[in-house]
């Protein structure tokens, strides 16, 4: 299976279970790999296949405008987003939410969804 992967994208959203984590947009860090769909000959033209690019803007202005209670939420929200919007055949969604607890580095998710 073919995939392109974006690691280390930064985004930022309102997230927490806090009121006081609501308060202001926190930033996040997600890697992202992204089943491409199925294709019967290569191809140098970028309609067939995902643009990174655009799933990247995509993500950041949504996720500028939603909020969340739960990391698990975010990601299942993205997921369905790149699946839904780009006709992944999958994707694996890995967010992390750095300096969030007290000595430790960083908390976060990972799921997958779709046909792997």
């Amino acid at each position: 299976m073919d995939k392109i992967f974006l690691h280390g994208m930064k985004a930022e959203t309102l997230i927490g279970v806090y009121d006081w984590e609501r308060q202001h947009l926190q930033p996040l860090i997600l890697d992202l790999d992204i089943g491409l769909p199925k294709r019967e000959n290569a191809s140098d033209d970028i309609a067939t296949t995902i643009h990174y690019g655009e799933v990247c803007q995509t993500i950041r202005e949504k996720l500028a405008q939603c909020q969340f209670q739960l990391l698990e939420s975010l990601a299942e929200f993205i997921a369905n987003l790149v699946l839904e919007r780009f006709q992944a055949a999958f994707i694996r969604v890995r967010i992390t939410k750095p300096g969030i607890l007290p000595n430790v580095q960083a908390v976060g998710i990972e799921i997958e969804r779709g046909t792997i």
